[in-house]
């Protein structure tokens, strides 16, 4: 019954995908006022961060990079609806308008060692998990919703047709198989920046707070030995992505946790800097204090 649901969810998340993009991005905009008019939670969880993240910045700044902030993550659902109802080929063609360090990625498939890529929430990710299906075989690693029916959906929106990706529970027997890819030479994704559970983490820096970080990644790569590099489709326009390789830094590998998350969560901050808007600032970063104070929680109130 779930199946068939989700079937269904999705031809009409394919209708609506299938409207000029003039009028969602209209709409997207108006979602977008609508949480602000409104206080909506995406409204109040982005504006916290920025205090936390931003303390130095003037009220008018944090309201400017608020709006910015909003108006891109509402659009964004509405890009990403697109991606999803309609053929992978067809959106790379028409929205990936340039790729870099490409060169990288071949040179680290080619040494047999295995490829984790790590690729933040920046830009738009569902554009990235596309082209990299388009290119080799992959596995990606995911946190389930709470919802059968959202996973279920999911698992549908995020299908290749060919096949090319193994979508992978975020849990003991998925990471067992992530490893084994690895250990054969394979290609894995990881998003980076979600808050892993407690006793999967260490506490790092992130734009200056300590941020629970997840310490899978750091650990897939010391013990494999496989390449880390950080990929991402930054906007560029309506519609319009570069696609972006960069090597990850060598201490995203080191034994010690505290020093591999304080590399990943660095270079995750460098890609964010980029463009704030373009980063997931809806998202709870920082629920848990170093001194696991039950109490503590910046987001209570909202």
């Amino acid at each position: 019954m779930t199946a068939a649901f989700a079937r269904l969810l999705f031809i009409f998340a394919r209708l609506f995908g299938r409207l000029p993009w003039a009028w969602l991005s209209r709409l997207g905009d108006f979602v977008a006022w609508l949480w602000r008019r409104q206080s909506r939670r995406e409204s109040k969880v982005a504006w916290r961060n920025l205090e936390l993240a931003y303390p130095d910045a003037s009220v008018a700044e944090r309201e400017a990079m608020h709006a910015d902030i909003l108006r891109t993550t509402a659009r964004q659902a509405f890009e990403t609806l697109r991606l999803w109802t309609r053929p992978h080929a067809e959106n790379l063609a028409s929205m990936l308008v340039r790729q870099e360090g490409v060169d990288l990625f071949d040179a680290a498939i080619a040494s047999g060692k295995g490829v984790i890529v790590a690729a933040p929430h920046y830009g738009n990710w569902e554009l990235l998990n596309q082209w990299l299906a388009s290119y080799t075989p992959l596995a990606i690693l995911y946190r389930p919703p709470d919802s059968p029916l959202g996973e279920a959906f999911l698992r549908l929106a995020r299908a290749d047709a060919e096949g090319r990706v193994t979508q992978v529970r975020a849990e003991a027997a998925g990471i067992r198989r992530l490893f084994k890819r690895l250990r054969d030479g394979g290609v894995v994704g990881i998003l980076p920046d979600q808050q892993p559970k407690a006793g999967d983490g260490e506490f790092a820096p992130f734009f200056g707070r300590p941020a629970y970080t997840m310490t899978l990644l750091s650990r897939l790569a010391e013990r494999s030995g496989a390449t880390v590099l950080f990929v991402y489709c930054e906007r560029v326009g309506p519609l319009a992505f570069a696609l972006r390789v960069e090597p990850a830094p060598a201490a995203i590998a080191d034994a010690d946790g505290l020093v591999a998350t304080t590399a990943l969560n660095a270079a995750v901050e460098t890609i964010a800097r980029r463009d704030p808007a373009q980063y997931q600032w809806t998202y709870k970063r920082y629920t848990l204090d170093p001194s696991w104070n039950p109490y503590f929680n910046p987001y209570r109130d909202l």
